[in-house]
C-alpha cells in the first residue's frame, strides 16, 4: 500500500463533514455542539448520524442513518474507540467510496491502536483536513466469504480480521489452509485468524502473530493454540487468496466465523472461508504529532522497563 501525505481534495473541498459517535459516550453531546459550531464558523456543513443526534439531543428530522451517511460527505468524523472505527469502515468500504473520503477518528476508548488522534488534537486535525495539508494512511481493507454447497452464505468487508474458531465446548478442530491453489497445512487447533496489517495489533499479536506495518501489503496467518507448536505465524503477500475449510464431522465440533469480532455464523463441515484483499482502502487521518512507531511505544510501552 502507499502513503498519501495530503488530503487529495485539497483546500476548499470539504463541504460537508459527517459525525459519528459511540453509543453512550457521555462526552458526545459537548463535542459534537463544539464540531458543528466549528464547522458552519468555516461555511462548512455538518451532518449528524441518526443514533449520535439522539445521544446528543439534536433534531433528529435531517439526520442519517449510519449506513446512508458515509455518501452524502466528503470527511467523516468518528468519535470513540476502536470497535466504533470497525463499524463505520464497513459502511464505507461497502459503498466504494472509501478511496475518496477520508475518516478522522477520536479515540475515547481504551486503546486506540486505529483511533489514534486525541480530543485535543481534534481541532488541528480537522484544520489539515480543510486546508488540505493532512497527512493520510491508506488502510487495507479484507473480504471475506462463506461458501456453503457452491452458494455464497456471507459476504463481508473487514478491516482487522477473519476469525475461524471452535465453539466453547468443543474439542480441538481441524482446518485444511490453502493459498491460492497450494495446500499450505492441516491445521489441529483452537482456531485461526487471518488479519490485515492493521489487525496485525488486534488479536493476532494477542494469539503471537507478528506486528505488521499499516502500509505493508501483506496478509497475516495465526494459528490459535495450535496443538503443534511447529505451526508458526506466517506473513504472506495480499494478492492471493486465503482458503480455510474446517473438518466438523464428530458429534463434538463446531466452529464459527467472525468477521471483525462484530458479526459471524455457525459453520457447516465442508464449508470454505475465502479472504483476500479488498478492492479499495481505507482513507485514515494520521496524527500529526507522532508517527506509527511512537504509537506502538505508546500503547504498547516498548522500551520501559
Amino acid at each position: 500500500m502507499t502513503e498519501d501525505t495530503r488530503q487529495n481534495s485539497g483546500p476548499g473541498k470539504i463541504k460537508a463533514v459527517g459525525i459519528v459517535a459511540k453509543a453512550r459516550l457521555p462526552e458526545a453531546p459537548a463535542v459534537v455542539r463544539g464540531i458543528k459550531n466549528w464547522l458552519s464558523e468555516r461555511g462548512v456543513t455538518a451532518l449528524i448520524e441518526t443514533e449520535t443526534a439522539n445521544l446528543v439531543g439534536l433534531d433528529q428530522s435531517k439526520t442519517f442513518s449510519r449506513s446512508a451517511l458515509p455518501s452524502t460527505i466528503d470527511l467523516l468524523v468518528v468519535l470513540g474507540g476502536d470497535g466504533t472505527l470497525l463499524g463505520i469502515a464497513r459502511s464505507v468500504a461497502a459503498l466504494d467510496i472509501g478511496k475518496d473520503m477520508p475518516i478522522l477518528a477520536i479515540n475515547f476508548g481504551s486503546l486506540g491502536f486505529l483511533t489514534e488522534i486525541t480530543l485535543p488534537e481534534l481541532y488541528q486535525s480537522l484544520e489539515s483536513v480543510i486546508n488540505g495539508t493532512a497527512d493520510i494512511d491508506q488502510r487495507q481493507m479484507l473480504r471475506s466469504k462463506v461458501i456453503r454447497d457452491t452458494q455464497t452464505i456471507a459476504d463481508r468487508l473487514v478491516l482487522n480480521d477473519v476469525v475461524v474458531s471452535k465453539s466453547v465446548l468443543s474439542s480441538i478442530i481441524d482446518l485444511t489452509i490453502r493459498v491460492g491453489d497450494q495446500f499450505v497445512t492441516q491445521l489441529r487447533s483452537d482456531g485461526l485468524i487471518i488479519a490485515s496489517p492493521t489487525g496485525s495489533t488486534a488479536y493476532s499479536m494477542a494469539a503471537g502473530g507478528p506486528i505488521v506495518h499499516p502500509l505493508v501489503d501483506a496478509l497475516v496467518i495465526t494459528p490459535i493454540a495450535p496443538h503443534t507448536l511447529t505451526n508458526r505465524p506466517i506473513v504472506i503477500p495480499s494478492n492471493t487468496a486465503v482458503r480455510v475449510t474446517p473438518a466438523l464431522s464428530g458429534s463434538h465440533h463446531s466452529a464459527y466465523v467472525s468477521f471483525d469480532g462484530q458479526s459471524g455464523l455457525e459453520l457447516n463441515d465442508g464449508d470454505t472461508i475465502t479472504v483476500e484483499r479488498g478492492t479499495h482502502a481505507l482513507k485514515v487521518i494520521r496524527a500529526k504529532s507522532r508517527g506509527y512507531f511512537a504509537v506502538l511505544r505508546e500503547k504498547l510501552k516498548w522500551g520501559q522497563r
